[in-house]
């Protein structure tokens, strides 16, 4: 039996590739996520649980429209796809289909994802 869930997170994700910081502990240096991707992980999280009851077991596709502020960031998905872990599906690497799309809101940032289970992945025919 097939699953899926939808879910709207209002905010902006953090790039993952723009968003650590070398900080050092005990003398010795260390990479952390920034204070706004750890603001909005927390978020995302927050928002995430209240919508979403169940977790879905075995391979998944995951299709998210990501609305940003402005044309500036570049479309990444990994925070989002991380922060699902533990609420939406046990861990990322049940994703086996992806479809992401950037779309711009300045006035309201957010993003609406769709998660469904699979049964088995049906490879496109590129040539």
């Amino acid at each position: 039996m097939s699953q899926h869930v939808t879910f709207t997170v209002l905010g902006e994700p953090a790039s993952k590739a723009n968003s650590r910081k070398i900080v050092t502990f005990g003398g010795r240096p260390a990479i952390i996520k920034s204070a706004k991707a750890r603001s909005y992980a927390d978020a995302f999280r927050l928002q995430c649980a209240a919508q979403v009851k169940t977790m879905i077991e075995g391979d998944v596709k995951v299709e998210a429209v990501i609305y940003y502020s402005s044309r500036r960031p570049d479309l990444d998905e990994s925070v989002i796809l991380d922060c699902m872990q533990g609420i939406v599906y046990q861990n990322d690497r049940q994703v086996k289909i992806k479809h992401i799309y950037w779309s711009l809101d300045k006035n309201n940032p957010r993003s609406i994802i769709r998660v469904s289970s699979i049964e088995e992945v049906v490879l496109p025919t590129l040539v």
